[in-house]
């Protein structure tokens, strides 16, 4: 299962957020992923990088060792993690993040196991965050931050951005 889950909070330590959260990916046996939301332009945008990056991974095409990294790289359009990173990661400054939690599938590794609502609620809780999926509202902005060139949302009309980003998406798999 993928759960894209956006929330509202401050990290004072970017690295003990991050480490907090691979424990519980661990102790759970799930991946989860958190992103910038300010990189973030809606629900399809990190469930497609989700489902591209369990794909590559069943496919053995995958770029990185854990689900999870695989999906920040699908998430950023990027081809390599340390731009990857750069780019849509969690940063000290960051407000807004999107969780993206996959689960109970049975074929990976590290997305075999199996997290509740009510425990993603406690570890959020526990980060001293809180839901908020107002922060996957995308906006033009978004899209400029994201790397897509005036031009190329000058050719689309607004009804089409988020394909752009999804396009953005699915390259990685013709850039790999």
């Amino acid at each position: 299962m993928i759960r894209v889950v956006g929330v509202k909070g401050k990290v004072k330590s970017r690295d003990n957020f991050i480490r907090k959260v691979e424990e519980y990916s661990k102790s759970f046996n799930v991946a989860i992923q958190v992103v910038d939301a300010d990189l973030v332009y809606g629900f399809n945008h990190l469930y497609s990088a989700a489902q591209h990056a369990i794909r590559a991974v069943r496919r053995g095409t995958n770029s990185m060792k854990s689900l999870a990294m695989e999906i920040l790289l699908y998430a950023a359009g990027e081809r390599q993690i340390k731009n990857a990173i750069e780019k849509i990661g969690v940063k000290d400054n960051s407000k807004g993040f999107v969780f993206v939690i996959v689960d109970d599938v049975v074929d990976i590794k590290d997305a075999k196991g199996k997290i509740s609502d009510e425990e993603v609620d406690k570890m959020l809780e526990e980060l001293h965050l809180f839901r908020d999926d107002s922060v996957l509202k995308g906006d033009k902005k978004v899209l400029e931050r994201f790397g897509i060139s005036k031009n190329e949302l000058d050719t689309v009309g607004e009804g089409r951005y988020e394909k752009l980003v999804l396009e953005k998406v699915a390259m990685v798999d013709i850039l790999k």
